[in-house]
């Protein structure tokens, strides 16, 4: 078999998609090299953290934190890119792991019930053909032994591109695109919402706000990288 695998990668060989180097058969998707090159935040065991920070009097967030720092032009954005426009889902399954593993090793996120990512609309789901945290979340599941679910929050409108806006700008539009379709399934659980990057939060507060409308539930929150 291992004779079979070593022809095949002779001629399809596996690749770091960050350098596009040939990776060895211990490396995983990222070359060793380029994961000890991430801007990790470090930020999983940390209270009060720049990510929580940003949540402070605008909804109740027990607990949140990001993998990665991200920047324009950077290996973080180059990562999300290749996951969220090249469909190269093996990223969110290598984000999810390292993530998971940490939070499960972590005091600060006990007992989560529910991992809910943030939703795509139909209409991109269709066009992408996937939603960007599927595996990422597949992968939380699995490391964490919590049920992912994606058909609980839904998105009802498309928004135009968040990146230019300012944070009030980008709250207004994404304030009622979201709907909760069962507000008592979630009724005293405790959610991981999960979303690829933040920046400024305003569409994981919308998300937060619509998931607010179930009776006595608890938001913690996970995202792959954070605007710094």
């Amino acid at each position: 078999m291992k004779f079979l695998l070593d022809i095949f990668y002779l001629f399809f060989p596996n690749t770091c998609v960050c350098c596009d180097s040939n990776l060895s058969a211990n490396e995983k998707t990222i070359c060793l090299k380029c994961r000890f090159e991430l801007p990790v935040t470090h930020f999983t065991a940390l209270k009060n953290n720049p990510v929580e920070e940003i949540f402070f009097g605008r909804i109740p967030v027990a607990y949140a934190t990001s993998l990665l720092f991200y920047k324009d032009k950077g290996i973080s954005q180059h990562l999300i890119s290749q996951l969220k426009y090249k469909g190269n889902q093996n990223i969110g399954t290598f984000l999810g792991e390292w993530i998971g593993d940490a939070l499960k090793h972590c005091e600060r996120f006990p007992d989560i019930d529910y991992i809910i990512p943030v939703p795509l609309h139909p209409k991109k789901l269709k066009k992408r053909g996937y939603n960007q945290l599927t595996t990422f979340g597949e992968s939380l599941s699995k490391i964490l032994d919590t049920p992912y679910i994606d058909t609980l929050l839904i998105r009802k409108s498309i928004t135009d591109s968040q990146t230019h806006k300012s944070r009030i700008d980008r709250f207004k539009n994404v304030k009622e695109i979201f709907y909760l379709t069962d507000t008592s399934f979630l009724k005293n659980k405790h959610i991981l919402l999960i979303d690829d990057v933040i920046t400024t939060g305003a569409t994981i507060e919308a998300c937060a706000l619509e998931l607010g409308r179930t009776k006595n539930i608890t938001i913690s929150i996970v995202t792959m990288s954070f605007t710094a």
